[in-house]
């Protein structure tokens, strides 16, 4: 069964589901879950403890809602960031999900990936646990004390000069001003300022620079494709306040234009934020979508109110007997997202019958001796997911989802 097109979601678009609406969002999407959205949810979590609130009143709902099934936790842009800068990672733009933990094993004379737990797996366990007090210790406080450290008065005095003919009056200029100074200016002037923008120390700063002269001064676009879509969006961010077009009143819009870093993971962006619905789209690549919060509610109760009047032996056989893939009909919104984002090849899978009994304890079987038996390679060596014959990733799941039992009777 396919995973569902790569998803990501803020707190406003979580929030506005239902329980039973999440389930499906679940079952049908493949879940990026930023560390963003970690510390937006935490954000206020010790400003409402003082009010005398539990931690489970302020963002156990969430939690509750959180995909947990098809959902993996997204790598720290940061560590992407300065990964590829020193010429250490090749991060993926191409909706593909960063993450940690994988190791190339060996099983049989074959080569494959095994992800056990990385440090951002771990903190999604603990979310679903319900462990607040853990990951806001790892993620929100760090946010927190980066917010209130914003000039944002003095990006408005320095980026202001910058507006010789005017203010760019709607995000859209705001947006080819930026690019035009990025990838119109002399390369090694823009590599050099968007370095500096991003605060990265003059040693650093020295090697990055060491390594671009080295490789021939390529288009920035080509040789740090992920720093260049950052450095498009930090400039941008800082030209709208200059602009007047981002308040200087709101510290928090830079946690939601941060959401944009990680634009490239996903093939469908979900929000109920104003400021989400004004700026993602410009930053989308064509094989991208936003879809409003509000839509996307809408979209998933329309399925939860198809799959509720089945026939109760139906809802109880388990979803992979009878919503492995969305319906065909294309007037639910979330069969269009399918045809748009996954290959065309769905619609003819979503007619073969479910996987018969023994081949699922076959593979059931290979997965454990994958676990059992993989060795693992040498530490210097690594392979693309292309190139694996076999990957696999462990978590626990929740049976049961709001009203709705998952598996059948017949899955441990």
């Amino acid at each position: 069964m396919p995973s569902g097109a790569h998803l990501i979601f803020d707190k406003s678009a979580l929030k506005a589901l239902a329980p039973d609406e999440a389930v499906w969002l679940d079952q049908f999407f493949l879940s990026n879950i930023t560390p963003l959205f970690f510390m937006e949810t935490l954000a206020d979590l010790e400003k409402e403890m003082r009010k005398g609130r539990r931690p489970e009143a302020v963002v156990g709902s969430l939690a509750e809602k959180t995909p947990d099934m098809q959902s993996t936790a997204s790598v720290h842009h940061s560590r992407l960031f300065n990964g590829e800068l020193l010429g250490q990672e090749n991060v993926p733009m191409d909706g593909r999900i960063p993450r940690g933990g994988g190791n190339v094993v060996e099983l049989d004379g074959k080569k494959g990936i095994f992800y056990g737990k990385a440090p951002e797996d771990e903190a999604l366990e603990r979310w679903y646990r319900q462990e607040f007090l853990d990951i806001e210790r790892q993620f929100a406080r760090v946010w927190r004390r980066e917010i209130p450290n914003l000039d944002l008065e003095g990006i408005y005095r320095f980026f202001g000069s910058w507006f010789l003919i005017g203010k760019p009056k709607t995000f859209a200029e705001a947006r080819t001003l930026s690019q035009a100074y990025i990838d119109g200016s002399p390369p090694e002037d823009s590599l050099k300022f968007g370095l500096t923008l991003f605060g990265i120390p003059d040693t650093g700063r020295q090697q990055v620079l060491h390594r671009w002269v080295n490789a021939g001064r390529p288009p920035l676009k080509s040789f740090v494709p992920y720093f260049h879509f950052l450095y498009s969006i930090e400039l941008f961010f800082n030209l709208c306040i200059a602009a007047d077009l981002i308040s200087r009143e709101r510290p928090s819009n830079k946690l939601d234009i941060a959401y944009l870093y990680y634009l490239p993971f996903c093939n469908v962006f979900t929000s109920g934020d104003k400021l989400h619905a004004r700026t993602v789209p410009l930053f989308l690549r064509e094989d991208q979508s936003f879809v409003s919060a509000q839509d996307l509610k809408a979209g998933l109760r329309q399925l939860d109110s198809l799959y509720s009047a089945l026939p109760e032996e139906t809802r109880k056989s388990g979803f992979h007997h009878f919503a492995s893939y969305p319906p065909l009909d294309d007037s639910y919104l979330v069969t269009r997202l399918w045809d748009k984002h996954m290959r065309p090849e769905w619609r003819a899978g979503a007619n073969r019958p479910p996987l018969d009994p023994r081949a699922s304890e076959a593979l059931r079987e290979l997965l454990d001796k994958i676990e059992r038996d993989g060795k693992q390679a040498t530490s210097d060596q690594s392979i693309s997911i292309e190139e694996a014959s076999f990957m696999q990733i462990t978590r626990r799941v929740r049976r049961k989802r709001g009203k709705w039992e998952r598996f059948g009777p017949e899955v441990k």
